[in-house]
């Protein structure tokens, strides 16, 4: 699987995704938003095909995670997971502390992929999704945590060699 950023011409077939994967699905022009400055915008690609992607919107050192999608029989196979392994390392490199974002409260396979990947619950929207309305569990993933946790744990490996 290849992980590379998206470019205008993936706006059509992400649009499609768009429709598969969500009961209110964003328009070409929010889509095509995600193309410029302070965005990220990585398409997940198989064989030539585009069958995920993962949009963020960044300033300062906060991350907003906008949509995740992936085609529905692709599911079950890495793609999400290496979206936002990718994004992550993208998100450091950018110095983000953290990256946030809304899933419905009922797609339990979203959420357990989110855990997994070291997002915390943190709050909750009331009725935030139409169609059907649900409220949103807001998730988040402390990149400056997860990097001062890595320090301390070099520095600890560093003292048990010597």
């Amino acid at each position: 699987m290849e992980v590379r950023d998206v470019c205008r011409g993936d706006l059509e077939r992400i649009a499609e995704l768009e429709r598969e994967c969500f009961s209110v699905p964003w328009t070409l022009e929010q889509l095509g938003a995600h193309l410029s400055p302070g965005h990220a915008f990585l398409a997940a690609c198989e064989g030539g095909e585009l069958i995920g992607y993962v949009g963020m919107m960044y300033v300062l050192d906060e991350g907003y995670i906008s949509n995740v999608a992936v085609a529905p029989k692709h599911r079950r196979c890495g793609a999400a997971a290496t979206l936002l392994r990718e994004l992550n390392k993208r998100a450091c490199a950018l110095k983000l502390a953290f990256l946030t974002l809304e899933v419905r409260e009922g797609n339990v396979p979203a959420r357990a992929l989110y855990e997994k990947s070291g997002y915390e619950i943190v709050g909750r929207r009331k009725n935030y999704y139409e169609h059907p309305r649900e409220d949103a569990v807001l998730m988040t993933l402390f990149l400056a945590r997860k990097v001062e946790t890595a320090r301390l744990e070099m520095m600890e490996n560093a003292d048990n060699v010597g």
